[in-house]
């Protein structure tokens, strides 16, 4: 299939995704899709997200024939990304954290993973402790409040440092969590705010998210063949009030083409 690249997540945290996807690919047609009918993701009940994520995919892969999909979020890849896999015509690429190259980087060997209430309670994330970072120390915290932060910087309004701060502190003021060098932003939102982290955190902490090596496993699986040149196009399951102030953001990504779905997604 030589259609556009598909991206979904509950908001707009998958951006950061599309940034990195667009640095590989700039000139790809893109459909990206925030469900903020079903936001916040992390949140809800494992089963209930599963269902979501499934049957918007599956509609949406109906409706715009992509070359392949991203599930450009932690918390749905970690839970749904099974599911969807085999019941899909095309190719799924998931967001999981950056546990791998975060216990390469660090030299403590204590690695802190900052994401949703449900990314950081997943196996999927116990397994990746297991095989990537199982002579580490692994400090795991979820911050919820920076998904909103994150939203609301994105719309240009003020970060809470508060927020920053107490998602530091679950993670560097935990036992142990003095050692902890490297930090995985778990979630696509978090990265939106690796300039507030980094400021409020010690000196020489790194922060790794995984949006580069979803890019490159794009890239591996269109091999070579891609996706024609477009616009990009934002979808959304629910339309915020304050939409309008997202567009230079969007604008940036090559998102200029915005259509609310009706009834969150479920109709179309």
């Amino acid at each position: 299939m030589t259609g556009p690249i598909l991206l979904l997540d509950s908001g707009v945290g998958g951006l950061t995704v599309l940034a990195a996807v667009r640095a590989l690919l700039p000139d790809a047609a893109v459909v990206y899709c925030a469900d903020w009918a079903g936001f916040p993701y992390g949140a809800r009940r494992e089963a209930d997200v599963s269902a979501r994520v499934a049957g918007l995919l599956g509609r949406l892969v109906e409706r715009v024939a992509p070359s392949l999909a991203v599930i450009a979020c932690n918390t749905a890849s970690t839970i749904a990304l099974d599911w969807v896999r085999p019941v899909l015509p095309v190719p799924v690429v998931g967001t999981v954290p950056a546990i791998k190259p975060a216990a390469e980087r660090s030299r403590t060997r204590a690695i802190g993973v900052l994401g949703t209430e449900a990314t950081i309670r997943q196996p999927y994330v116990d397994d990746l402790v297991r095989r990537y970072a199982a002579d580490c120390v692994v400090v795991r915290h979820a911050a919820p409040e920076l998904v909103q932060a994150a939203e609301a910087k994105l719309r240009g309004q003020p970060v809470d440092a508060r927020a920053v701060e107490a998602a530091l502190g679950g993670i560097l003021d935990a036992p142990r969590g003095a050692a902890v060098d490297t930090i995985v932003l778990a979630c696509t939102h978090f990265p939106l705010l690796r300039d507030e982290l980094a400021a409020a955190a010690p000196p020489g902490i790194l922060f790794l998210d995984g949006a580069t090596g979803i890019a490159r496993r794009v890239v591996q699986l269109l091999d070579g063949t891609l996706p024609p040149p477009g616009p990009g196009r934002f979808l959304a399951t629910a339309a915020p009030s304050d939409l309008a102030a997202l567009a230079p953001a969007l604008h940036r990504l090559g998102l200029d083409g915005i259509e609310i779905l009706g009834e969150g997604g479920r109709r179309w």
